[in-house]
């Protein structure tokens, strides 16, 4: 017996007319939206629910859109000239993991579960963030979130403690 996250999948890999179309209208939608916009759904719900999505109150789901490319230096060098100031240069962390901290800054109060890749064009990149709060009745007497009321697990994304975030590092 096969389950429907198998087709999602195959639908996710589709290269047809239909699915082209579908991600156009998508992509337009996502653009008109904030960057930290909050979905009551999954737009990957076979991934979603591999990396700990499920429907309940207290588990809060994040669309954020991140800028792609390279960045400019934070603050100049003293033995570079201001002509050189606009220098490139790609950061060390994954844009997945600029997304998880965005994140975690905006809902202080929430703890980054996971994040999945969604969608990019040209100039952006969109990113869906899974939060959990960890004060919520339906949160903590779940056993499989109940690692996320130890001290040690708060702010898991601004200390680089995120799947993405260790993953950048090879860990």
């Amino acid at each position: 017996m096969t389950s429907i996250y198998k087709y999602i999948r195959k639908f996710w890999r589709d290269d047809n007319e239909l699915t082209k179309r579908i991600w156009i209208n998508r992509l337009v939608e996502f653009r008109r939206q904030p960057e930290i916009h909050r979905i009551y759904r999954p737009t990957r719900l076979d991934k979603a629910r591999r990396l700990g999505w499920k429907p309940l109150n207290g588990i809060v789901l994040l669309r954020i859109r991140v800028k792609k490319g390279l960045r400019k230096r934070k603050d100049m060098p003293r033995h570079v000239k201001t002509v050189n100031y606009y220098y490139y240069r790609p950061l060390d962390i994954s844009l997945r993991s600029i997304a998880e901290q965005r994140a975690q800054r905006k809902y202080s109060n929430l703890e980054v579960i996971n994040s999945y890749y969604v969608a990019e064009d040209g100039k952006y990149k969109w990113y869906e963030i899974i939060m959990a709060d960890p004060n919520n009745p339906n949160i903590y007497n779940r056993e499989e979130y109940s690692w996320l009321l130890y001290r040690k697990n708060r702010k898991r994304a601004l200390r680089g403690l995120t799947p993405s975030f260790k993953k950048a590092r090879k860990l």
